[in-house]
């Protein structure tokens, strides 16, 4: 596909609704995918009045080359991927922007094991929808059937509830669902395991997914939290953030600090050793150190981390944006990293505040450049000479990362120093070489 652009980024295939990403696509995807597939197609989706349009499409795609679909409809990527594995589906399908705004959708594959597909797998996909008519036509019995489980949601959390370790009563949190996938199954799995909770944007309309609450705008769930940890989800509630009771924000990285520290403590730190991305912050990587836990680092997404989780055999990894994957888990799923997070502090007894001490971390200042082509990011002598001088200036109290974003017209500008007053400034510094070298 030389000259073409990849259609699949580091989160499936993604766009405006109706414009980038239009239900022909949905249609011919479902149709490429599904051909030499038995079935059944899980597909799930979050809350974005486009959902359903995708869905449509996508069951009808697979039902015209003659295979099953199972719609579960509004449910956490996180409980598509368990139902998966529980139907033993060959694939499955989550139609989400995740943390997008709410004309954005995305459709994204998942494999057998509930995990993203690798890139080979989508290129092999991707390949066959380019290429097009003619496609499989079966006609009578041969043509798929579809099949609506209405209990998805049920099944979700009454595996996750069964799977936990401790009774949350007693205690008492604020939950953010962003008007997204876990405005049903989050608060209905922390009251059954006896946890009170205060529930906000959990009212979806269609268009207010991520519209100034959850994962991406924590500041919202910490004005609220008065003295109670909160729990912020993303739009298909991969991801978790949370709020400290004195409403400071703790991300991915002092979530990951704070469950490799309690597994190596307990003896569960399979080959003592977390899986974590380029993104993580200096201060998770030092207190990793002082912890005498190895660390591997990937690419940023999640799907990176569950490979490098499965090559070292680790039983954690995960992004500083909230994506944490635990043992025998292959796909974030920020419920289960809640219920984790919960079950720290029962077991504890020590509130979020406390728990996060386990991590310093150093001021960090990501900027988001819009450039008109990010491809030339890679050949940039302009770019990577500024990020050179960055380097130097910085030394060993610091770090920068640059990178295209996989999913948007971005270039990501990443700085951490020992002072917020430093990154910002090299931040800028370097942020304006980018706009410029690569308008």
């Amino acid at each position: 596909m030389a000259g073409v652009d990849r259609l699949f980024g580091t989160d499936g295939v993604r766009g405006r609704a109706n414009t980038d990403l239009t239900v022909d696509m949905a249609l011919d995807l479902a149709r490429a995918a599904g051909e030499g597939t038995e079935g059944p197609v899980v597909i799930g989706r979050d809350t974005r009045r486009s959902g359903p349009m995708f869905t449509t499409a996508l069951h009808a795609g697979f039902s015209s080359v003659g295979v099953d679909t199972v719609d579960v409809g509004v449910l956490p990527v996180g409980g598509v991927s368990r139902l998966i594995r529980q139907l033993d589906a060959p694939l499955g399908v989550m139609v989400s922007a995740s943390h997008n705004p709410a004309h954005d959708n995305g459709i994204k594959f998942l494999g057998p094991d509930g995990g993203k597909l690798n890139d080979e797998q989508e290129a092999i996909i991707e390949t066959r929808y380019r290429r097009g008519a003619p496609w499989k036509h079966p006609d009578g019995a041969l043509i798929g059937m579809r099949r609506n489980m209405l209990d998805a949601v049920d099944r979700y959390v009454e595996n996750l509830g069964d799977n936990a370790e401790y009774s949350l009563r007693g205690l008492e949190f604020v939950l953010d669902t962003a008007n997204g996938a876990a405005f049903k199954a989050a608060p209905q799995l922390f009251e059954q395991l006896g946890a009170t909770v205060e529930v906000h944007a959990a009212q979806p309309d269609g268009m207010n997914i991520n519209a100034g609450c959850g994962a991406t705008q924590p500041e919202f769930l910490a004005g609220l939290a008065n003295g109670r940890p909160g729990l912020a989800f993303d739009g298909d509630a991969d991801r978790l953030i949370a709020i400290d009771e004195n409403g400071a924000i703790a991300n991915g990285d002092v979530l990951m600090a704070i469950f490799a520290k309690q597994l190596k403590d307990a003896g569960k730190l399979r080959n003592n050793t977390v899986v974590t991305t380029v993104m993580a912050n200096l201060g998770f990587r030092r207190a990793m150190q002082r912890l005498g836990i190895d660390i591997v680092e990937t690419a940023v997404g999640d799907r990176y981390v569950y490979e490098g989780m499965r090559q070292s055999k680790a039983a954690l990894g995960g992004e500083q944006s909230g994506h944490i994957i635990f043992y025998r888990g292959t796909t974030g799923d920020g419920l289960r990293t809640a219920i984790r997070l919960a079950e720290v502090m029962a077991a504890t007894g020590q509130p979020l505040t406390e728990l996060r001490k386990v991590i310093t971390e150093y001021p960090q200042v990501l900027h988001n450049v819009e450039v008109a082509d990010k491809a030339k990011l890679a050949d940039s002598v302009d770019v990577w000479g500024a990020v050179a001088d960055a380097e130097r200036s910085l030394g060993d109290d610091g770090r920068i990362l640059v990178r295209a974003s996989g999913t948007e017209p971005l270039v990501r500008v990443m700085v951490e120093a020992p002072t917020a007053e430093v990154a910002e400034e090299v931040a800028s510094a370097v942020g304006a070489v980018v706009a410029d070298a690569l308008r």
